[in-house]
């Protein structure tokens, strides 16, 4: 079965994560935090699974348990989750997902095309975002990124669902002649709407 075959076939069921890092000027070091996130392939939704400087074996575990809690995790009804080869995606990771019922597929080595959807969401909020800031503490980092995920959801158009928002419910007024600005972080993110 060909890669484009399966994702069709197995849309709604399938999650991919990756991780990507920021660089937080602390005192007189640079400091490198890690980002790990999952992506509904169907929706686009994204969820940050964690933000952290070293990233070790426990810590992913903890994570796997969270994402796969039997209430809220985000890969509740997920059978399959795409990564690539990162050594952080360890053994107890892979196993504690396959207890959940969620089957770990991993992509070839050096194939970024074939977790395609984590490798844009990556490129996007770093060029939307992350790189146009400068990071003094972990807060910082992590309020960029919650607000980048908002902005990503409820406020910017995604070319892969029809032009549609992921999150709709934020509302957006129709009729009005008068255009209003909105923004993030500064206005850093902006996004305009209709007034009521």
């Amino acid at each position: 079965m060909s890669w484009n075959t399966f994702l069709k076939a197995h849309w709604e069921v399938i999650a991919a994560s990756d991780m990507f890092t920021v660089e937080l000027w602390l005192g007189r070091t640079l400091v490198r935090y890690h980002v790990l996130f999952a992506i509904e392939l169907a929706t686009r939704r994204v969820q940050i699974l964690g933000i952290i400087p070293e990233p070790n074996g426990s810590w992913m575990e903890q994570i796997a348990r969270n994402a796969t809690d039997g209430i809220d995790g985000f890969l509740l009804g997920k059978r399959y989750l795409i990564t690539d080869r990162d050594p952080r995606f360890t053994k107890e990771f892979r196993s504690i997902l396959k207890a959940s019922g969620v089957r770990v597929v991993r992509t070839p080595p050096r194939s970024p095309n074939l977790n395609a959807f984590a490798e844009r969401f990556v490129r996007l909020i770093k060029e939307e975002c992350l790189s146009r800031m400068i990071f003094f503490s972990e807060r910082q980092l992590r309020t960029a990124v919650k607000q980048f995920v908002e902005h990503y959801h409820r406020e910017r158009n995604h070319q892969g669902l029809d032009n549609r928002l992921i999150d709709a419910s934020a509302g957006t007024a129709h009729g009005g002649e008068i255009v209003v600005r909105e923004s993030r972080l500064g206005g850093l993110l902006n996004h305009y709407r209709r007034a009521a």
